[in-house]
């Protein structure tokens, strides 16, 4: 029995260990996709997971840029929670297709739902025209039941590291040419519009690579267990046999 007690004590230790190693990569607000392609048009879901074990979140709000404003947001439903959408007048005139932009919006706000320990939610937002630039910051602010406010809002760090508290980041490429591979996200877009048109359910990639890169991870931290018990089980059969 002290065997099976010390078998299962490291089972439990390298299972701890690996959920730890696991954690930081969802442990902070993000938008998924991570990419879209510059002049167009997109639609991308602000992931927050709830990150206490003794609070849920209760409000989310998304500030969007204004040095690079969006003239076209609308939100999808989500149920439980009410959604406000706030537009404000833009320090200077920003010149588009469409005319110059004074006003856009500037804020996002849901409330009223609840993110229980453990859970996350999507909140989706269909925007556009996106800029010619490299990137769009969204900070956020996530707000719990015991009145704690989470600032998601640092850019990322000159050297590629992550910041403690990062901001959601929209990366924006160029434009695929005609008759040029199209990006992920487009062919994604592709793919759903497609399905749509014959009816079928759509089937989005970005969501299966980031399944793909969930199961990486999940065998990664398998192997990391069972290289751990193999260790032990094998210390332990040396104790146990007997001195020549």
């Amino acid at each position: 029995m002290s065997f099976v007690r010390r078998a299962a004590t490291v089972v439990a230790a390298a299972t701890a260990l690996t959920a730890a190693l696991a954690l930081p990569a969802f442990a902070h607000v993000t938008i998924q996709p991570g990419t879209a392609e510059q002049g167009g048009f997109t639609k991308v879901a602000f992931r927050v997971p709830n990150e206490r074990d003794n609070a849920s979140t209760t409000k989310i709000e998304v500030s969007f840029p204004t040095e690079h404003p969006l003239a076209f947001v609308s939100v999808k439903p989500v149920p439980g929670w009410t959604v406000k959408v706030t537009e404000g007048k833009l320090p200077a005139p920003v010149k588009t297709e469409y005319g110059d932009l004074e006003e856009a919006v500037t804020k996002v706000v849901w409330e009223g739902g609840k993110i229980n320990p453990g859970e996350f939610q999507e909140f989706e937002v269909s925007m556009g025209q996106l800029p010619e630039v490299d990137s769009l910051m969204f900070p956020t602010k996530q707000t719990y039941s015991g009145g704690e406010v989470v600032d998601w809002s640092e850019a990322p760090k000159a050297d590629g590291t992550e910041p403690e508290h990062p901001a959601p980041l929209l990366k924006l490429v160029p434009a695929a040419e005609d008759g040029a591979t199209a990006t992920p996200a487009t062919a994604a877009a592709s793919a759903s519009a497609a399905a749509s048109a014959s009816g079928a359910p759509s089937v989005t990639p970005v969501a299966a690579a980031s399944s793909s890169d969930g199961t990486a991870r999940l065998l990664g931290g398998a192997g990391l267990v069972v290289g751990i018990i193999g260790v032990v089980i094998g210390a332990l059969g040396l104790r146990r046999r007997p001195s020549a």
